[in-house]
């Protein structure tokens, strides 16, 4: 079994990701998730190691004891690790992805239009940028 953290890739520029990462962090008291942008070179370094299209910027990343877990698998994966009862909606796992991942689909697919997106990546504070992969 690989002791590294799960290491999280998500769109750096995207308004309703840097809220989720907000939100992960906030529940994450362990400290458990690393993150990283999918634009930075450590984000497509990653992509590219597991088989992933480095271009394709509209996906939620989970990596996890050296495997890539995407979209909705992702999500619930994150969530069996929070704080609360966060880890309950990991029981969806059950559910074939043709079910879950259309949802979080139709999601990616509007993300920029409904939630907006800034022209940078986010900046983590100097106390949680150790957290963060790409940032020196």
């Amino acid at each position: 079994m690989n002791s590294s953290p799960p290491i999280i890739l998500f769109d750096g520029v995207c308004n309703l990701c840097a809220w989720a990462v907000r939100f992960i962090i906030e529940r994450d008291p362990r400290g458990v998730f690393r993150f990283a942008s999918l634009q930075s070179p450590v984000g497509q370094e990653l992509m590219q190691k597991h088989g992933l299209n480095p271009s394709q910027l509209d996906s939620f990343v989970l990596v996890e004891n050296d495997c890539a877990y995407s979209e909705s698998t992702a999500a619930l994966r994150v969530a069996r690790h929070l704080g609360g009862a966060w880890p309950l909606f990991y029981g969806a796992i059950v559910l074939p992805r043709f079910v879950r991942d259309p949802i979080y689909k139709l999601i990616a697919r509007n993300r920029y239009r409904w939630f907006g997106k800034k022209d940078t990546c986010m900046i983590p504070t100097p106390e949680l940028r150790a957290r963060f992969l790409d940032q020196g």
